[in-house]
């Protein structure tokens, strides 16, 4: 058994974070990464990437749908039986969406997600998040011991997972039901699980000066079942990949399974310079 840094990453479009994407991986140096949101078909990603990744050691598999959605897998060690998509994932509008790529990695499953948003409680897309989240749990139970659902979940597990939950009463991403969705993985929640009382967050909104004030959503999450939980020596996120110049509106997620290189170095690296706390705050959209 080998160490391996997973990371998961929300780019919020492949092409324009290839900036800090390449010199990222450099630097933190995961073994395997899953990338969603890549707004790109897969030969538009083999073009883009397959020599610079090629050159720092990775092999690559893309599950893509042009300019909306798109998923991916990178991985130093191993990437065997490469599934796009899973058993039963539901259309939307007739159409299968690029949201979902597995793989065996180091000997664990791992699947870059990127769950449906929902965008208004009630709505068709709702409805159709909802059916998907519960025919992912449904495959589940069928495939290998070890696994770790990676990604943008579009879902904050807890109250204490975003900067005000009275701010987003009413909203997506914190209803029952989409919680109740998340639990029915029967997962741990990898960062949760290693600081259980920390603020903590992986997505801030552009708008609003979000970022700078700490007003955040955990939403980027690594769920893993115990053999892998097990094996977590350090779980953070790197804030300072949204730092900068052209960053993407998430931060990357990353787990140390069986040695941390950096040390169990916090929950946040680096941590929040101005947080606000306390005191009701609209959403941006809400201005």
């Amino acid at each position: 058994m080998t160490w391996v840094r997973i990371a998961t990453w929300n780019v919020n479009s492949a092409k324009q974070r290839v900036p800090r994407l390449l010199p990222w991986l450099e630097e933190r140096r995961p073994d395997v990464v899953c990338l969603q949101e890549t707004k790109l078909s897969d030969a538009a990603f083999e073009d883009l990437f397959a020599a610079p990744l090629a050159e720092l050691g990775y092999q690559a598999a893309h599950h893509g749908q042009g300019q909306w959605n798109g998923v991916a897998l990178l991985s130093r060690v191993g990437l065997d039986d490469v599934e796009a998509g899973f058993a039963g994932q539901p259309d939307f509008g007739g159409r299968a969406e690029a949201r979902a790529i597995s793989a065996t990695c180091g000997g664990v499953r791992v699947h870059s997600l990127y769950v449906p948003n929902g965008r208004e409680v009630g709505s068709d897309h709702y409805a159709y998040k909802l059916e998907w989240l519960e025919a992912l749990a449904t495959t589940l139970p069928s495939g290998p011991a070890e696994v770790a659902l990676c990604g943008d979940m579009n879902i904050a597990p807890a109250d204490a997972d975003v900067f005000d939950p009275a701010a987003f009463v009413g909203h997506t991403h914190v209803t029952p039901a989409e919680r109740e969705r998340l639990a029915a993985f029967g997962l741990t929640d990898l960062v949760r699980a290693h600081w259980p009382r920390a603020r903590v967050f992986s997505y801030w909104d552009y708008r609003a000066g979000m970022f700078h004030q700490d007003l955040g959503m955990r939403i980027d999450l690594v769920l893993a079942s115990a053999p892998v939980a097990e094996r977590v020596a350090a779980a953070w996120v790197d804030r300072a990949a949204r730092k900068g110049t052209g960053p993407s509106d998430h931060a990357p997620v990353i787990v140390d399974l069986d040695e941390a290189p950096d040390g169990d170095i916090g929950p946040v690296v680096p941590p929040p310079s101005n947080p606000r706390r306390g005191g009701r705050t609209r959403l941006p959209q809400e201005r």
